[in-house]
């Protein structure tokens, strides 16, 4: 079983940056990738953004392209989520994710982490 724990949320002002990092620990896959996701509050769970295990390849969501920057440290097993020029409407929870290398493209992830909350203010 895998667990994930995020944390860097915070409270920030539109326009500021925050870091997000995700370590994962207990049983992971020998390749695995690794996602973000956020949900506001009366909103459904949406994909922010998701890395392969090599790091090369990147996905993102179009609201946050541009603004954000996913990454890993496969050494320490964490993702790091870099969000910048941050606007109110990124206001929610985000969560980290983990699952075989085929999440990646299928955006099915099996374990997730706690969430933490980011709140921007205008």
């Amino acid at each position: 079983q895998v667990q994930l724990v995020e944390s860097g949320g915070g409270l920030v002002q539109a326009g500021g940056s925050l870091r997000l990092s995700c370590a994962a620990s207990g049983r992971t896959f020998s390749s695995y990738a690794m996602g973000w996701f956020r949900q506001a509050p009366g909103k459904e769970r949406e994909f922010v953004a998701a890395i392969r295990w090599s790091g090369v390849s990147t996905r993102y969501a179009d609201s946050v392209k541009g603004r954000f920057t996913i990454s890993r440290d496969n050494a320490k097993n964490t993702a790091y989520l870099q969000m910048n020029s941050l606007k109110p409407e990124d206001t929610a929870v985000y969560y980290c994710a983990v699952d075989r290398a085929e999440a990646y493209i299928s955006g099915i992830y099996g374990s997730w982490g706690q969430g933490t909350q980011v709140t921007v203010s205008s």
